[in-house]
């Protein structure tokens, strides 16, 4: 993992006192049988201010870009473009975690990809950062990927890869997922020391390219 430290001026907001009633752990996500219906955690629960700025998958094989997107950055508003009314529109709180993925057929050929991430961290140090992602097509779970972070330094940019190596799937169930477009999702969740605050979801497709 690469680190880019930044400096910035914050006071970090203090942490919560663990409740372990409503603490989902690790060993939770790994029972779970199915997609889960909603999101396990709200938004607040990132107490970290982890951000996620860039995203890519290639192809370990060839090194193809299969996939790449980067968080646009804030733009400069002027005041007085500002419009007044904006304020009174509600904001889905969910919004930014969840992704849609369109891919073609071949996609489901592939044996490993890399999947590189860059993120931030607000003030606070973050202790055992780590994700586990379910992935179901329907109510079969086809992968779970079980991935640390490790440590990461308040105030910092990071970059890692982690290798995703895919199943064998057998050859009907292939078809069955190309002709079902986004009935495969993924549970993405992300811990810090064993407490979860972020939870994201995706769904995908398969028939990219072929006529309908």
């Amino acid at each position: 993992m690469s680190v880019v430290r930044e400096k910035r001026e914050t006071i970090p907001r203090p942490l919560p006192p663990p409740d372990s009633s409503k603490a989902i752990t690790p060993e939770d996500v790994l029972r779970l049988t199915k997609i889960t219906e909603t999101y396990l955690c709200d938004p607040d629960a990132n107490i970290y201010d982890i951000d996620f700025t860039r995203f890519k998958i290639r192809d370990l094989e060839s090194g193809a870009v299969l996939f790449e997107i980067a968080k646009p950055l804030p733009e400069n508003v002027d005041e007085n473009d500002k419009n007044p009314e904006s304020g009174d529109e509600a904001i889905d709180p969910n919004s930014g975690r969840f992704v849609r993925y369109q891919f073609t057929p071949q996609f489901l050929k592939l044996k490993t990809v890399g999947a590189t991430v860059e993120f931030t961290v607000g003030g606070r140090p973050v202790n055992r950062f780590r994700m586990i992602e379910r992935h179901f097509f329907r109510d079969k779970l086809l992968k779970t990927f079980d991935f640390e972070f490790g440590f990461c330094i308040p105030y910092s940019r990071n970059t890692c890869e982690h290798i995703y190596e895919f199943p064998v799937l057998p050859p009907d169930l292939v078809n069955e997922m190309i002709a079902s477009p986004f009935e495969t999702r993924s549970d993405s969740f992300y811990f810090v020391d064993d407490f979860l605050i972020m939870h994201n979801k995706a769904d995908y497709a398969y028939n990219g390219g072929m006529s309908t």
